[in-house]
């Protein structure tokens, strides 16, 4: 009898994807290879992980659990994981009030966690930071002395000359977008409304030395579904939106110059710079719309072919150069490759770079944009997890240092440490217990890597 795909668990409830019950502690992890010993600090990775019952309509909605693995001096210390204990999840506060008002607090803190200003914070994008202490344990939520009063991305982007913070905050209701920068020391230092049509599902965004760059792209928010009681997120493909990049000046003259793009959606970008004639250049994974609405109904918990079929397919790596001269936006796709979670050296953020990391499938694709791409295999039945870039001490080169991936196999999960120059393996920490696949994570430190 065949299988009725209706009877089966949800795709994130399932397999690499399924959440673990509790919170465990393990020291001494077993290691092959070598850990160089420069990586001393803590790599931290966050993603969704509903508690054991507890109703999960997609997989982008349930709790956060970061999983953190400590290295000091060529030794694994510890692994840890730990629920970020938002309102959500300690007082079970509903995100949407009855007046249909936001707790920006009774969010999902459960996409990204960066360091900043000597702090930690789990982000996702509908709500306020919360702060994390180094062993994981929840400080609380962060509106930076009351001047934030938006979301916050989960993809804030540093600059690495200034030392700012640059972030963002899309809504639902006006004020739709809104661009923030925190300074060095950690101070929100300026709020500026960021005119677009309507309330998208803005993911992500770039900046340059000069400029922010900005993706309004036909994933809206639909008040219906919202209130409708369904427990999917409620947005959906739109064809009549249309898509469009923006271009913003940082110091806040002018206003943003928009460039229309052929229909597509971008969860995630690579980098971005300006050329040599002032153009942007922007690379960043780019879905086709059948694509992406195969993808979202998958995500979301439809039981339909198209569904089914989002699972064997992803994003392509792509390029758009956006000449401010002529109003234009020239596009490319950079490779046939199926990818997803593109990283670089954070030292290149808004900088020209010649290297990007990205996951296909069961490896990490590493990309020289001057032509060139390699791969490295983690073997069938791998599961791999985003690529963090970790410069080595004094890098002379842009790929000198290692990636740190988390990969899941039905066996257990594994921190593998990869040569950046060549993709050649390095150690692997042998973790204690199955990790799901999750989102997005982060290299932190004990000391500044380049000094």
């Amino acid at each position: 009898m065949s299988e009725n795909v209706a009877d089966r668990p949800a795709a994130w409830l399932d397999g690499h994807l399924a959440p673990v019950p509790d919170e465990t502690d393990a020291r001494d992890l077993g290691v092959s290879g070598t850990l160089p010993a420069e990586l001393t600090g803590r790599y931290f990775r966050n993603g969704p992980n509903p508690r054991p019952g507890e109703p999960s309509g997609h997989w982008f909605t349930g709790h956060g659990m970061i999983h953190g693995v400590r290295l000091r001096d060529g030794r694994a210390e510890w692994y840890r994981n730990r629920w970020v204990r938002t309102d959500a999840f300690t007082e079970g506060t509903p995100f949407v009030r009855d007046d249909y008002t936001f707790d920006r607090c009774a969010v999902q803190a459960n996409t990204h966690v960066v360091p900043h200003a000597g702090k930690i914070w789990a982000l996702v994008e509908n709500g306020f930071p919360y702060e994390v202490t180094p062993e994981l344990e929840t400080a609380g939520p962060c509106d930076f002395g009351g001047r934030l009063t938006t979301a916050m991305t989960a993809h804030p982007k540093e600059d690495p000359v200034t030392g700012d913070l640059l972030f963002f905050g899309y809504g639902v209701f006006p004020p739709y977008l809104t661009f923030h920068r925190l300074s060095a020391d950690g101070t929100l230092v300026e709020s500026r409304e960021v005119d677009v049509p309507g309330p998208t599902m803005m993911h992500d965004f770039a900046i340059t030395e000069n400029h922010v760059v900005w993706l309004d792209l036909p994933v809206v928010f639909d008040l219906d579904m919202a209130l409708s009681g369904t427990s999917g997120l409620p947005y959906r493909w739109d064809d009549g939106y249309g898509a469009r990049l923006g271009v913003m000046r940082r110091d806040g003259s002018g206003g943003v110059t928009w460039f229309e793009v052929d229909p597509c959606y971008v969860f995630h970008v690579g980098n971005a710079h300006e050329d040599a004639a002032g153009r942007v250049v922007l690379d960043g994974a780019r879905y086709r719309p059948e694509t992406f609405v195969a993808l979202w109904g998958g995500i979301g918990g439809a039981a339909d072919p198209a569904a089914e079929a989002a699972r064997s397919e992803s994003a392509h790596l792509h390029r758009w150069v956006l000449d401010p001269a002529t109003g234009r936006a020239a596009e490319e796709q950079l490779d046939d490759r199926n990818v997803e979670f593109p990283t670089h050296d954070d030292a290149r953020t808004g900088l020209e770079h010649r290297y990007l990391y990205t996951v296909a499938g069961n490896s990490i694709v590493k990309y020289d944009l001057r032509g060139a791409s390699s791969a490295h295999d983690l073997g069938a039945g791998s599961h791999v997890g985003e690529a963090v870039f970790v410069p080595a001490a004094g890098a002379r080169a842009e790929d000198e240092g290692w990636l740190l991936s988390v990969v899941s196999r039905d066996a257990g999960s594994e921190l593998v440490v990869l040569d950046a120059s060549d993709l050649s393996h390095t150690a692997t920490v042998h973790l204690p217990r199955r990790v799901p696949a999750g989102f997005h994570g982060s290299w932190i430190p004990d000391s500044p890597a380049r000094a």
